[in-house]
């Protein structure tokens, strides 16, 4: 498929303002295309047109009034995003409209308000398009699991354009919208951004609201979006940004302190550069830290002993939170009913409509999680966590940030893991340990392969110390 090069958000919205193009024909734009490579990449569950589908969101009728205001005279310099068309996972509530979080079980699912993101970007003047194929509650890392099909990446339809976040990426590689929402539960923004040649962004945990979202575990879940130039990602922050009173867990802490920093002293963690990492994905990394080097700054091997035990602590804990998580979705007040019985209900209507990944993270959880084997899992998992969060406050002492892999490898066939688990959990084996303890985290592209599939590398950034690594990766 075509790669198009798209203007970035700010060149974008000077041109509205200066009625070089009306947010109409933009916004009409990007739905006919998103129409035109939807069968091909399976990347949408639905695109707002306000014609082919019945939901309330009519972007559209949100370009007319921008229109109208930009005719009329009005100062519209708040509206950072005026008319910028824009997509979302759909974990993203949009008010009114179905949200099925990527699995059968949602599919009729209307919702009743939208999310804090959603509504930031709205206000701000961005038009929402059309919400993204995604693995269902976020629980992947190929786009493989999702209920309604595979997303195809546009760089080659039989790859996978990596998971969660699967259309997303997808769609933002194909030309559809200048950002996409995503989540980053495990590296589900960064490891899609790797595989398709975008930016995929991170924040602290805490920086950017979880409200309205679909939630997988939740001291993991982490909004955040794609785009294909860095000074987006930094204008998007900053509208994103912020304590909300609905999600305790926010805060305003340093947002807008940037550590200036001339030449950041970068750390290299010896432990994410063992074997396993594909041999031109090595050789792009090792490139770009000796340009570095040759660029003056200062490039150090550092040591995070117990990075080892990442990936193993990953799917201990979150499914344990998965597993919490699931319990509402009883088919009662969430998901759907298929018998008056409340237990017959429960059973048949998890069996006939969890897809098998959702079903597989929910026994691992409650395993785990079993009074048996709680102290032997979850209490031992948790200790390591906060080890974690100690050797990186240590090693930030020494450094500014990190540089490591985003994926071990470019994009991978479709089918080509999805009948071994364990082997789909290792292409998050280098954006879990991000998650695990909260820090900021930047996948930037940094060339391709001998195939022409893009390739990543991971820039992660100290506690608030985000628009630290947005600058550097400027």
């Amino acid at each position: 498929m075509n790669i198009p090069e798209l203007e970035s958000i700010q060149e974008t919205v000077a041109k509205i303002k200066r009625k070089e193009i009306s947010v109409v024909t933009l916004v009409q734009q990007h739905i006919d295309l998103a129409k035109q490579i939807a069968s091909e990449t399976n990347a949408f569950i639905i695109i707002f047109d306000g014609v082919s589908n019945t939901e309330e969101y009519d972007p559209l009728l949100a370009a007319n009034i921008l229109d109208e205001k930009i005719e009329n005279g009005e100062n519209l310099d708040e509206l950072e995003l005026l008319g910028v068309p824009f997509t979302a996972k759909d974990l993203y509530l949009v008010k009114n409209t179905h949200t099925t979080f990527g699995s059968k079980l949602m599919e009729d699912f209307i919702a009743p308000y939208s999310g804090t993101v959603i509504n930031k970007c709205l206000e701000k003047g961005a038009i929402l398009i059309a919400k993204c194929n995604c693995d269902p509650w976020g629980f992947g890392g190929s786009g493989e699991n999702s209920g309604f099909g595979p997303t195809k990446n546009p760089y080659d339809l039989d790859r996978s354009p990596g998971g969660s976040s699967s259309g997303s990426a997808a769609s933002m590689a194909a030309g559809v919208g200048y950002f996409s929402l995503g989540t980053d539960t495990g590296g589900s923004v960064r490891q899609p951004a790797s595989m398709c040649g975008l930016y995929g962004y991170k924040p602290t945990y805490g920086r950017n609201s979880r409200f309205g979202i679909g939630v997988m575990g939740s001291s993991f879940d982490t909004p955040g979006f794609f785009t294909r130039h860095v000074e987006d990602t930094i204008l998007l922050e900053k509208v994103m940004q912020g304590r909300d009173l609905n999600d305790a867990t926010t805060d305003d802490y340093n947002l807008h302190e940037v550590k200036k920093v001339d030449k950041p002293v970068i750390g290299i963690p010896k432990e994410f550069f063992d074997e396993g990492i594909n041999e031109e994905v090595r050789s792009a990394i090792d490139s770009k830290i000796e340009e570095y080097k040759n660029n003056g700054f200062e490039v150090k091997e550092v040591s995070i002993p117990s990075a080892s035990y990442s990936l193993s602590t990953y799917y201990i804990l979150v499914p344990a939170e998965i597993s919490s998580n699931r319990a509402k979705y009883d088919g009662v007040r969430y998901g759907k009913k298929v018998s008056d019985d409340y237990e017959t209900n429960l059973i048949e209507s998890r069996s006939k409509y969890l897809e098998d990944e959702v079903k597989r993270r929910i026994m691992i959880g409650t395993y785990v999680l079993s009074a048996g084997y709680a102290d032997q899992y979850y209490k031992k998992a948790s200790k390591v966590r906060t080890k974690l969060k100690q050797e990186f406050a240590k090693v930030f002492e020494e450094v500014d940030l990190l540089i490591i892999p985003t994926s071990p490898t470019t994009a991978f066939k479709l089918g080509e893991k999805v009948n071994d688990p364990v082997e789909m959990y290792l292409a998050d084996i280098f954006t879990v340990t991000a998650n695990l303890v909260g820090i900021p985290a930047l996948n930037v592209p940094i060339g391709k392969d001998s195939s022409g599939l893009p390739i990543g590398m991971q820039v992660m950034g100290n506690w608030w110390n985000d628009f630290g690594i947005l600058e550097f990766a400027k």
